[in-house]
């Protein structure tokens, strides 16, 4: 066992973490869409704006945003990954700290 106050998933494009959690907590009402086409002029904005927290003490980063909200997929531009992991941070120090 392990306990924190933070984790967070990077596990890509199946959102692995947030999957076994939606499936063995179902009381948090986690719900994976799925990601969808590459379209790489929308993702790198979306995946960036929707990462975040996904339940308390639980946050999503890079791909599994697009898992976790339907997003596209992001196609051959990384720039929105390393903001994405930059927000995931600085989310979760300020929630920390709180």
């Amino acid at each position: 066992m392990i306990e924190s106050r933070a984790v967070v998933d990077a596990t890509g494009h199946d959102a692995e973490v947030v999957s076994v959690a939606a499936r063995k907590i179902p009381e948090l009402g986690i719900e994976l869409k799925g990601e969808k086409s590459a379209y790489s002029e929308i993702s790198e904005k979306l995946v960036v704006e929707k990462t975040g927290k996904v339940a308390e003490g639980l946050y999503v980063t890079g791909m599994s945003v697009a898992a976790v909200h339907g997003l596209p997929r992001m196609g051959p531009i990384f720039g929105g990954m390393l903001l994405s992991g930059k927000k995931v941070a600085e989310l979760i120090r300020d929630d920390l700290k709180a």
